[in-house]
């Protein structure tokens, strides 16, 4: 295929699409390049409305790798994106709570990560509470610390960035709603637009986020990705936020500083988590029920809490294994995935988007080796499971 006249249509316009559309242009793709975005202003998508943190801490060896291209990113972000890219990436790392009785398997776990290039501190609950002495350890058995290549960023911020250069280097931004696509002879030929005009293309990408598993409905592909919805909420606490982590609770409340206060949230039990389409929103009831008295428990100081207000976006939910979806259709082979994320999309947007142009351009994965995430998984039905999940 001949990449000064091929033509590559990406469904989705985000953080991961935007990533894929950067660097085809940064892998040498000089055929045109079309992200079809339905919504520029990016009022309800992920990225927007996510809580816009990283870490390392993960079961899987492929999701550090991509974890640790991303940090690099975003702590030399002007190297990438010039001497006005700020994205106030604060270096400052997830304290995971482990439980007594889960203390040897969060132990072993940390010291894979550390074996795969990440920078874990391993500390007993005595330890954690020296670093942090409005923690409450009474129940936990582990705590571990990301103490490089962790943190949170402005995700927003991030993304205005890769789309400015990404139109810098020619890519083009079609604002329309993709509602279907059309192939012939086992490969895609166009994406269909809600006005019945057809996008001719030689590649597709399906960036779709929360929407991906219906954009691959429409080639009768079975993707298990849905939206599920996630609220956050922005309070504040009589607790000093300077020196204050990403704090992962055993519970699986999560919280972490945002500006002079704290957004934290949890996930809502399953029968309470359905396909959330179109819903946003807040669940406010997981607050008072549930994030409020966790949080009291595990910092006492944290009973005097006030809300301030409450937002809720979507996860891409893979239903089958919470672990991303990426590269090329195993029968299909010009109709490319990149989503299913389940909450990591946006720390994990850099690598992905590198990782899909590399396969377009050369045919291959040239720096992370992500055929883990294929989609041969899925039709197999063999989950391949990320271990570390909140």
């Amino acid at each position: 295929m001949n990449q000064r006249t091929a033509t590559v249509v990406i469904i989705g316009g985000a953080i991961i699409g935007s990533f894929t559309a950067f660097f085809l242009r940064k892998e040498g793709f000089a055929g045109p390049i079309k992200v079809i975005e339905r919504d520029p202003t990016y009022q309800y998508c992920s990225t927007a409305l996510s809580a816009s943190s990283i870490r390392t801490q993960f079961g899987c060896p492929f999701n550090i790798g991509m974890s640790l291209f991303g940090a690099g990113m975003f702590r030399d972000i002007r190297q990438w994106f010039g001497d006005d890219a700020d994205i106030g990436f604060d270096e400052r790392g997830y304290l995971l709570l482990g439980t007594k009785e889960g203390a040897d398997a969060m132990r072993a776990t940390a010291l894979s990560q550390i074996e795969a290039g990440a920078t874990i501190d391993i500390m007993t609950p005595a330890q954690a509470k020296a670093r942090h002495p409005w923690l409450n350890i009474d129940d936990i058995g582990i705590a571990t610390y990301g103490a490089a290549n962790e943190g949170w960023f402005d995700a927003w911020a991030l993304l205005q960035l890769v789309r400015r250069e990404a139109k810098k280097l020619g890519v083009e931004y079609v604002t329309a709603e993709a509602n279907g696509i059309e192939s012939r002879n086992g490969r895609v030929t166009g994406v269909r637009l809600a006005d019945d005009s057809v996008v001719r293309c030689d590649w597709c990408v399906n960036a779709a986020g929360p929407a991906g598993g219906k954009v691959a409905s429409w080639l009768d592909i079975a993707l298990p990705v849905e939206p599920r919805k996630r609220t956050v909420f922005h309070i504040k606490a009589p607790v000093p936020t300077e020196g204050f982590p990403m704090l992962f609770d055993n519970s699986g409340i999560w919280i972490r500083p945002e500006g002079d206060g704290f957004i934290a949230g949890i996930a809502p039990e399953e029968h309470r988590d359905p396909h959330a389409e179109g819903d946003f929103e807040p669940d406010h009831y997981l607050f008072e029920d549930i994030v409020w008295p966790y949080l009291a428990h595990r910092v006492p100081a944290m009973e005097s809490t006030r809300l301030l207000r409450a937002w809720a976006g979507h996860y891409e939910m893979n239903l089958l294994d919470h672990n991303g979806v990426v590269g090329a259709h195993d029968e299909i082979g010009n109709f490319l995935l990149a989503t299913g994320f389940s909450g990591h999309g946006v720390m994990h947007a850099p690598a992905t988007g590198r990782a899909v142009a590399e396969w377009i351009v050369h045919g291959q994965y040239r720096t992370i080796d992500v055929s883990p995430l294929g989609y041969q998984r899925i039709r197999k039905q063999e989950p391949l499971l990320e271990s570390v999940v909140y």
